[in-house]
């Protein structure tokens, strides 16, 4: 039991990450189709100097560049979501017209005040705007702390999250999905939860059971 507790441990550290690494491909997935973009255009990622003089490649988890939406009425809804949400937290109207679209961090939840994530989250926002790209946090869940959801809203990060029943496409994940992207993400969730939580059991049963020889 003791070695099951020690495997668990590590275990869903991996589950959490593997979990969050499907929510990030099902975004991209979903801004691709819906807004008939390709695998180039739906990626982001820059270089930064290192201390060594060495480079490395930082990535965020997805992109949406407005002139490369072809239907102009999803072009103008997007744009549209981006400029009330720059009203939202106070930029500039001259940095907003400066912007080309919108990068984005997808989270399953956010359950910690690690302030290393948060200073790197910040960093990206402040690179995002010097490439010209709006940046937002797309939380599937509703767990994030309230001091750390100010935080990034004070650092001009945009932030929805998980919360349903508000029709705010500012505030909801969910409505940003069904309203912007054009998307109804809550009804894909409901559709395959049964799968979903089926996966999940199966894991968590292989971790939690001793292995015996």
């Amino acid at each position: 039991m003791m070695y099951a507790a020690h495997k668990a441990a590590g275990g869903m550290t991996s589950i959490y990450r593997q979990i969050g690494i499907g929510c990030e491909r099902l975004f991209r997935a979903v801004l691709q189709d819906q807004l008939e973009l390709d695998a180039t255009d739906v990626t982001w990622s820059y270089d930064v100097l290192l201390a060594n003089g060495k480079t490395r490649t930082l990535y965020l988890d997805g992109r949406v560049p407005l002139q490369r939406i072809p239907d102009i009425t999803k072009r103008d809804r997007f744009q549209a979501w981006m400029r009330d949400y720059a009203t939202l937290i106070g930029i500039e109207p001259e940095v907003f017209a400066s912007l080309n679209g919108a990068v984005f961090e997808i989270r399953q939840g956010y359950k910690s005040k690690d302030s290393k994530r948060q200073n790197a989250d910040i960093a990206n926002a402040a690179t995002a705007y010097t490439k010209a790209y709006f940046p937002c946090v797309v939380i599937l869940s509703a767990q994030i702390d309230s001091d750390v959801l100010l935080r990034y809203r004070t650092e001009k990060w945009g932030v929805v999250t998980g919360v349903k029943g508000v029709n705010n496409p500012l505030v909801s994940t969910y409505d940003f999905m069904q309203d912007v992207i054009g998307y109804d993400l809550a009804a894909f969730f409901q559709r395959n939860s049964a799968t979903l939580r089926a996966e999940i059991d199966l894991a968590l049963k292989a971790l939690l059971t001793p292995e015996t020889t």
